[in-house]
């Protein structure tokens, strides 16, 4: 359901379920976990794309795990639910750039994966939307993501209309980072990534992840105190090392 390629330490990861507009069930989340899981520690990994076959990048929950949930009891559902929220923050915390690439559909869960990479390049058809509220539902795990990311008032939006926005509704909602025409998306994205193998050091990448997600929720002298750590820790890892030392000696470096 999840096929992975790496190419020039450019990981993909594309949802490979067509005939269901590429839909979530407990399978396909548990194939995205044990991906991120294993691409965290490989080195042959530093950049991370999630696309989609065909039309639909994910179009949520599929309707037949969605009549499976029916029939669970509450146990049930918080070990499913459970198993979801883990896929979703090991992509949070993922050590490394991560990109979606959006051509199509990113509904509720979708919209999850989509925006909680680093960065989303879309084309102009792609729609975004949390419909959990329609059909009775809601956007529980995902709405911890965003609301930091779009802010509290464009996070009710979503969640709480489950209206569908454009592309460019959503990058003026800070959601997408870029439109690129269909055509163009896969080249756009691959020398994005690409150059970003190429021009930033792995440990600081990992590092400032890490840093910009422990420091929410504390007071900003908490935060200035982990920081500091975080500027000490950094300074003795190899690539800070190497860095400053072509920088010094005014040479070319390649990460």
């Amino acid at each position: 359901m999840v096929l992975l390629t790496i190419e020039n330490r450019v990981a993909t990861l594309t949802l490979n379920r067509p005939e269901k507009r590429n839909a979530l069930n407990d399978e396909m989340a548990k194939e995205l976990l044990g991906h991120l899981t294993s691409l965290k520690d490989n080195d042959d990994c530093k950049v991370l794309i999630i696309k989609a076959n065909r039309e639909a990048f994910c179009a949520g929950a599929d309707l037949a795990y969605l009549q499976k949930l029916q029939s669970n009891s509450y146990e049930d559902n918080l070990l499913d639910s459970q198993s979801l929220m883990q896929m979703f923050k090991a992509l949070y915390e993922f050590p490394k750039i991560t990109i979606s690439q959006v051509e199509g559909p990113a509904f509720a869960g979708g919209c999850g994966l989509a925006g909680l990479c680093d960065f989303c390049f879309a084309t102009p058809e792609a729609q975004f939307a949390y419909t959990e509220v329609k059909i009775g539902f809601i956007p529980a795990i995902v709405s911890v993501f965003l609301s930091p990311k779009i802010g509290e008032n464009l996070a009710k939006q979503m969640l709480l209309t489950g209206d569908v926005y454009t592309a460019l509704e959503a990058k003026e909602m800070r959601l997408v980072n870029k439109i690129v025409e269909r055509d163009l998306i896969t080249n756009e994205v691959l020398d994005f990534a690409n150059k970003l193998v190429k021009t930033v050091s792995a440990d600081s990448i990992r590092l400032t992840k890490g840093l910009l997600n422990d420091i929410k929720g504390f007071s900003i002298d908490e935060q200035l105190d982990m920081a500091a750590k975080v500027n000490a820790q950094a300074r003795g890892t190899d690539d800070c090392k190497k860095g400053i030392a072509a920088f010094i000696n005014k040479e070319k470096l390649s990460w």
